[in-house]
């Protein structure tokens, strides 16, 4: 039989319950059609329009079997798409039902390789399916006002690459994050009669990764499983739902997350922003997490976060979440211990709050080489920063160590205002002394924290303190004042002396400054001067031989990486003055080594074997360090016209002189020789 004639239908609907228009067109079909079935047919649609769907300009053509459904623009949620055409080389039109059978889906004029199959029942009943060339499936349900949408085995990066190019952004992200996924699951959305519009979703997320170009943010083998509902209101929609990580692992620079974590949250969305009322988030060392948010969606921007911590374990969280935060280049060398309490709060994005109570927890890191490192506890106590407001911490620290030397236990106590911090004056004891801190005062700046502050050491035992550091032992103290301490990012300047006395005389450091002192690439520079040094206590400290007399040092531009020298201009010469000096058969030959094996022998063949002391009118030696290379110098005005250099000055009954010739010295050979030298008494030899 014939058609009607050829209708136009033109209007809008601007409210009420979601149309697609696979229903609407069979609704048309089934109100007009005179009789079982037709075979031409031409419908011309105006727009349709809802909150979360609208089309425009739609029409639909029926001949001989096959069919066309035209759509001019298609807006899904804040997403377009413009010139969509849905061809049917297989359709049927009756009484009860239409029916399209392998039909392509064009976008733009681009054909999208899937097939389509769409079914619509006159009692208002639909179906679509899409099928992909992988398998995958994505099927389309409507009856009785309600939408089903169901996932099978759906490939999302297949499912983009069909989709291609029909929307920047999301190819933006697929560029920038290469991810793939394989989706299980369904969406449920439907209304009433008048009653609110409801959606559901329960979907399984598995094989899933990504990963940036910079590989900075990764993930490999994620499951996650998404369930929840939401309800229309009058300005928007109130929801609840739950996400579970069930499995595999993701690095978000420079945080190494595993599954395991679940989160249920209830809120609302109006007005492009997520609100947050309430979230339970279950996480590995933590007895209760909960959390409240406001989340622009249009940007991510977080206008509000609230993060309440309760009965935390330090020992889990501060290896994964905390370390990596605070020292990314060390998380693997730092350790954690005890329980946290704590709040948190962001607002428009930047840090408000923060509260926190410490119980029995611990703090440390062990060195770089994998000597003693730095540690503290157990820490207990309080600590309240509050932007815009002042606020009072108070900590008890039991103890500690920094590497081999010991700390007792003290107090620190700090007012807080904005992005300032004052210490109060805090007494911290080292060994038989302490590190008193007079003063101190902190400010965070765009570059990070800055500052100034006054240091004394109270004297410490120098015994005790190279015993702790496992060095020869030596008598004096160590004492210092040092009234300018400043701090900036990773460096601390201390201007003042530290005095150490030692040897009968003292040592004295000048121009300290330290950068990342507890990172991997520590740095330490200063100049070091001593006075008056007892020469037969020094050598006898070090296993040397026996000299007496005394001398002067001078350590310019001394440099350590890692605590070791890289580079000094060193001098060591006779103090001025009258005083007995002698020297060793022994000390003769170590002395002599410094300059060179040549210059030891000459020595033995001439008075070496005969007397065991001799007389000496002064004695020098300078080592130039860098790269590697300590140049050796001797005496001054000792240079000899053979090349060599005079270390010892003969003087007395019976006088010698040591001469050396070996002015370049490799300052790790020389290390390692001088230590076989005290700790074996054997003959040093250098090349």
């Amino acid at each position: 039989m014939s058609s009607p004639p050829e209708l136009s239908l033109r209007g809008t609907v601007c409210r009420g319950r979601l149309l697609i228009l696979f229903l609407l067109s069979a609704a048309v079909l089934w109100s007009l059609a005179p009789a079982a079935a037709v075979d031409r047919l031409a419908l011309r649609l105006g727009d349709l329009a809802s909150p979360m769907l609208a089309l425009q300009r739609l029409s639909l053509e029926y001949e001989s079997g096959a069919a066309v459904l035209r759509v001019d623009r298609l807006r899904l949620g804040r997403r377009q798409w413009r010139d969509l055409a849905l061809r049917c080389s297989h359709a049927t039109l009756t009484f009860d039902a239409v029916h399209c059978g392998a039909a392509r889906l064009s976008v733009a004029g681009r054909v999208l390789p899937l097939v389509a199959e769409l079914e619509l029942a006159g009692d208002g009943r639909g179906e679509l399916g899409l099928t992909f060339a992988d398998g995958g499936r994505l099927g389309l349900t409507f009856e009785g006002g309600a939408l089903r949408a169901r996932a099978d085995r759906l490939a999302l990066d297949k499912l983009h690459a069909v989709l291609a190019g029909l929307d920047a952004d999301i190819d933006t992200l697929f560029e920038r994050f290469r991810p793939v996924a394989t989706l299980d699951g369904e969406l449920r959305w439907g209304a009433d009669g008048n009653s609110p519009a409801r959606v559901s979703i329960d979907v399984r997320l598995f094989d899933a990764g990504f990963g940036s170009a910079d590989g900075l943010q990764a993930g490999e083998s994620l499951e996650l499983a998404i369930s929840g509902t939401a309800r229309a209101l009058d300005d928007g929609w109130a929801w609840q739902g739950e996400v579970e990580w069930r499995h595999g692992a993701a690095y978000l620079h420079p945080l190494y997350l595993e599954a395991g974590p679940s989160v249920r949250a209830q809120g609302r969305l109006q007005g492009g922003v997520v609100v947050v009322e309430r979230s339970e988030v279950a996480l590995e060392g933590v007895g209760r997490l909960d959390a409240s948010a406001r989340v622009e969606l249009d940007t991510a921007a977080v206008l509000e976060l609230e993060l309440e911590l309760t009965n935390a374990d330090l020992g889990v969280l501060g290896p994964r979440w905390i370390a990596p935060l605070i020292a990314p280049a060390s998380a693997d060398r730092m350790y954690f211990g005890g329980q946290l309490d704590g709040l948190l709060r962001l607002q428009d994005g930047v840090l408000a709050q923060i509260d926190a109570r410490l119980e029995g927890a611990g703090f440390g890191f062990v060195g770089a080489a994998g000597g003693g490192g730095f540690a503290l506890g157990p820490v207990g106590g309080t600590l309240a920063w509050h932007a815009g407001a002042s606020t009072s911490s108070r900590l008890r620290i039991g103890g500690g160590q920094w590497e081999r030397i010991a700390l007792g236990s003290f107090e620190l106590e700090a007012s807080l205002d904005g992005r300032s911090l004052s210490l109060a004056p805090a007494r911290l004891p080292v060994l038989d002394g302490a590190l008193v801190i007079e003063h101190l005062t902190l400010a965070h700046t765009d570059a990070g924290w800055q500052g100034v502050g006054g240091v004394v050491i109270e004297p410490v035992s120098m015994p005790l303190l190279t015993e702790a550091l496992e060095m020869p032992r030596m008598g004096g103290v160590l004492a210092a004042s040092l009234p300018d301490v400043r701090v900036s990012p990773g460096e601390i300047t201390l201007n003042g002396a530290l005095v150490v006395s030692v040897f009968d005389g003292y040592l004295q450091a000048t121009g300290l400054r330290l950068v990342e002192p507890f990172g991997v690439a520590s740095h330490l520079s200063a100049d070091i001067e001593g006075r008056r040094l007892d020469l037969s206590q020094l050598t006898d400290t070090f296993s040397f031989g026996s000299v007496t007399g005394f001398v002067d040092l001078s350590l310019a531009g001394l440099e350590l990486v890692r605590w070791r020298p890289v580079a000094f201009d060193a001098r060591i010469s006779s103090s001025p003055g009258r005083y007995p000096r002698r020297i060793s058969q022994r000390a003769v030959q170590n002395i002599s080594a410094l300059g060179g094996g040549g210059a030891m022998a000459a020595v033995q063949r001439s008075l070496l074997g005969i007397f065991d002391t001799f007389g000496y009118r002064e004695l020098g030696l300078t080592c130039r360090l860098r790269a590697g290379v300590c140049m050796m110098d001797g005496v001054e005005g000792g240079a000899r016209a053979d090349g060599g250099f005079v270390i010892v000055r003969g003087g007395g009954v019976p006088a010698l002189d040591v001469i050396g010739y070996n002015r370049r010295v490799n300052w790790n050979e020389l290390v390692e020789r001088l230590q076989r030298v005290m700790a074996d008494n054997v003959s040093p030899e250098l090349r």
